[in-house]
């Protein structure tokens, strides 16, 4: 159940029928501070405006029509006419017990499933993948897990570059260095289909050398364009040597998700050069809408939204002088494939801020153009950049890009240093699984636990700190919980009989005759913040936020150490016993299915 959808439900209804006008909304949110309650209704105010009333005497005629009596303890009126609710104790401790048995944690799927489409990732084919990838792939990767969690159809689309001008230089160039070139690239196997070899030639490298001949050559660069007509005329040989390109890039990519535990996959692949053979119709399409302009021999969309701050109209450019194509041009053939022919309902860019005037100019021609009804959810997702702790852009030491691979190389070998600081006993290979989570969770967190529209500065100290709102104090809180059961099962069990029981420890035919209850405040506290589980992961879906989830953790790590500190588990009597393990219990799910939504991993010893 989602807690607070159901509350909104129900005192929505309850303030039309005191009186408010129709449709007002109960505006209900958790509570800011445990004293006033766990929820608060604020509808009452914005509604007695359009009434007339007094804020506070709709807010008692609100509560004498509220139909919560299974759901509340009490309801008062306060301040200026808030509603706070308390929710009942036997309540919490039902929802708590529910949730143990459902292997959703009570999280309901819609009832009626969207098809979602999320447009994420997006890396330039001939070049390795660098920290600018890195939030568009893991905000992106999150918001998909969390959809098709809820029960969504999501359908992933990589839209990588790998089409254009630069594959004409590419192609000419491996062409000038075919003995060399050709041979590394050939050292993977006959043929491409063998690209999946552990070889890589380093393409930054390779892409470096062509742009350099590119620019001081005028010979070689004219030779390149020639190469970029043949490309796109067909020929075959030019486009080998472009699928060789596109292909070893696509197996370096996918080296970086696995290593990220992203779940894009080859399949999930639909780049610019899908698109090549339907542009001509798109521009057909806008021009039978009668949308098409020229101006200075290219072909326009002028629509009244845009304009600059002379307030002149900005032309949307679709078709240049020389009959090619632009970025808008393939986003808008995206839109209609993705609408047209997957039968999208939500369309979802994760795409850079910087690119926000750019997809509001393709949506609106979109919609201009039919190429994506109404109904039809077009959404652009931004997100800031990844700064230094000097405030500028993330960069090596010498001014150049970092590459994803050397970021998550440095993130292990911090967190190996880490784990074999606090944990020199552990095997070497043990430390090494535990660093290699701990230090990719760290720096997927790190970003996640932003709001994705603003830019963060990358710290290493604040990623790998145990304290705060981190992957580390995440991943040991959830330690610490399987510790509990290890020490159950060894007071149990002999020693060489005890295994690592984790949230498998308490049995659900014993779980479920002994029941929940919450004698304790910091018992009740917990369990009021594992009955919010179920909307928090809605709001992820719906806001595409995965923050939220992440602050959401935290305060739920919070909670259970506020329970630990009080309230003795394993050394409880029969029933509180049981109680408590399984308050501990569905802790540890929640942790784990929340961070796995976030695509970072737990691990049972730390």
């Amino acid at each position: 159940m989602n807690l607070r959808s159901e509350l909104e439900r129900r005192f929505s209804e309850a303030l039309a029928r005191a009186g408010a006008p129709e449709g007002s909304p109960a505006l209900v949110a958790p509570a800011a501070r445990s004293e006033f309650g766990d929820y608060q209704v604020n509808g009452a105010m914005p509604a007695a405006k359009r009434t007339g009333e007094k804020p506070r005497e709709l807010a008692e005629k609100l509560i004498a029509e509220a139909r919560v009596d299974d759901l509340a303890a009490s309801l008062e009126v306060a301040g200026p006419g808030f509603v706070n609710i308390r929710l009942r104790d036997d309540f919490l401790a039902g929802r708590a017990a529910e949730a143990l048995d459902d292997d959703r944690l009570g999280v309901e799927p819609p009832e009626r499933p969207l098809t979602v489409v999320v447009d994420y990732s997006h890396p330039n084919v001939a070049k390795e993948m660098h920290v600018g990838h890195l939030r568009s792939t893991i905000i992106g990767d999150a918001i998909c897990r969390t959809l098709a969690f809820l029960g969504h159809n999501v359908i992933r689309q990589n839209h990588i570059g790998d089409w254009g001008t630069q594959f004409g230089m590419l192609t000419a160039f491996l062409e000038r260095e075919e003995k060399s070139a050709v041979d590394e690239l050939n050292a993977m196997g006959q043929h491409v289909a063998n690209v999946q070899s552990t070889y890589l030639p380093d393409l930054e490298s390779f892409y470096r050398r062509a742009k350099a001949l590119f620019d001081t050559d005028p010979e070689f660069a004219k030779t390149a364009r020639d190469y970029v007509v043949k490309l796109q005329a067909g020929d075959e040989k030019v486009r080998e040597m472009w699928r060789r390109f596109r292909e070893l890039s696509l197996h370096h990519c996918q080296k970086v998700y696995d290593r990220l535990n992203v779940t894009l996959t080859p399949d999930d692949v639909r780049g610019e050069s899908a698109y090549n053979d339907d542009l001509p119709k798109v521009i057909e399409a806008l021009d039978a809408k009668g949308l098409l302009r020229e101006s200075e021999g290219a072909k326009c969309v002028f629509l009244d939204e845009f304009t600059n701050s002379d307030g002149e109209v900005l032309p949307v450019i679709v078709q240049k002088a020389d009959g090619g194509y632009l970025y808008a041009t393939t986003d808008l053939a995206a839109i209609r494939y993705r609408a047209g022919e997957l039968h999208a309902d939500r369309i979802l860019y994760v795409v850079d801020a910087r690119q926000s005037l750019h997809l509001r100019q393709v949506f609106a021609v979109a919609r201009a153009a039919g190429f994506a009804p109404p109904e039809v959810s077009l959404e652009h997702h931004p997100f800031g950049m990844m700064l230094d702790e000097g405030g500028t852009v993330f960069k090596t030491r010498e001014g150049g890009t970092v590459r994803l691979m050397d970021l998550l190389d440095e993130a292990e070998r911090r967190a190996f240093k880490l784990v074999s600081d606090k944990s020199p006993d552990l095997p070497e290979a043990q430390r090494r699984d535990i660093a290699r989570a701990v230090g990719i969770g760290a720096v997927k967190y790190a970003d996640l636990s932003q709001n994705r529209t603003s830019d963060y500065v990358f710290s290493w100290d604040k990623m790998l700190s145990l304290e705060g709102n981190t992957a580390p104090y995440m991943q040991y809180a959830y330690a610490r919980i399987c510790s509990i059961f290890r020490k159950g099962a060894e007071a149990e069990h002999p020693p060489s009989t005890s295994r690592d029981l984790s949230s498998e420890a308490l049995p659900k035919a014993k779980r479920k005759r002994a029941g929940i209850s919450l004698s304790h405040s910091a018992e009740r506290t917990l369990a009021l913040k594992l009955a919010q589980f179920p909307e928090t992961v809605d709001a992820v879906a719906r806001e595409c936020l995965p923050n939220l989830l992440c602050n959401y953790l935290y305060d739920l790590a919070g909670a259970f150490m506020g329970f630990y500190e009080n309230c003795p588990v394993l050394k409880s009597d029969e029933p509180l016993r049981t109680s408590r393990l399984s308050l501990c219990e569905l802790t540890a799910r929640t942790i784990r299915q929340g961070l796995g939504l976030l695509g970072i991993e737990t691990i049972e010893r730390m």
